[in-house]
């Protein structure tokens, strides 16, 4: 898949080498999605701001099927993102304690990250359907952001605390919330029931 439009820097996404790395079938997939669920703090002044990335309106869930160029792209994405884009948090950032924004100024936190990686699988031709903003808590039991996409052979994430894109049920995160495939600005429970703000630092590395 091409990526375009991504601005300055990000055309260098098509030379990156491929990675070694082979898909593993999840075949675990969330049994269950809960009740509905508030929108993450910061979500909602995002849409505000950039309404053409939050474009809702109910439609079909849809799952990406997992070929190979498929597979590297994921690999692909999630690297040049978690390697481009620098940590920092909101309050150093923005003097603020959540704001979701894109990393357009090459810096950002985890929701940042999603933020960026979800637009450029979206720019490049696959479905928002399967591309699936996620709320964990990660294994220092902090809130964090993922991305979750849907695919035939399982549900897999993107990680700006993790190179590489594992299935869900190997990233020892409690998943929390996540947008409805049928509609993005629509949030579902996942089943842990604390509260979560989306990221509570920058990235560890």
């Amino acid at each position: 898949m091409l990526f375009r439009g991504q601005g300055k820097g990000l055309a260098v996404i098509a030379i990156l080498l491929g990675m070694s790395v082979s898909a593993k079938a999840g075949d675990a997939i969330y049994a269950s999605l809960g009740d509905t669920a508030r929108s993450p703090i910061g979500w909602v002044e995002f849409c505000a701001e950039n309404a053409g990335e939050c474009r809702g309106g109910a439609s079909q869930p849809r799952d990406i099927v997992m070929s190979q160029t498929a597979w590297r792209d994921l690999l692909r994405v999630n690297k040049w993102v978690n390697e481009t884009i620098k940590p920092i948090t909101d309050m150093d950032h923005w003097g603020v304690i959540e704001k979701w924004s894109l990393p357009t100024d090459g810096y950002g936190d985890c929701e940042d990250y999603v933020l960026l990686k979800r637009k450029m699988l979206i720019d490049a031709g696959w479905p928002r359907e399967a591309l699936l903003i996620t709320v964990v808590r990660d294994k220092k039991g902090e809130g964090h952001a993922v991305l979750t996409v849907k695919t035939d052979k399982g549900e897999f994430v993107l990680d700006n605390q993790n190179e590489n894109v594992l299935a869900w049920t190997e990233t020892g995160y409690r998943f929390v919330k996540r947008q409805s495939q049928s509609d993005p600005n629509v949030w579902v429970s996942l089943g842990d029931s604390r509260p979560a703000v989306a990221t509570a630092s920058s990235r560890d590395r």
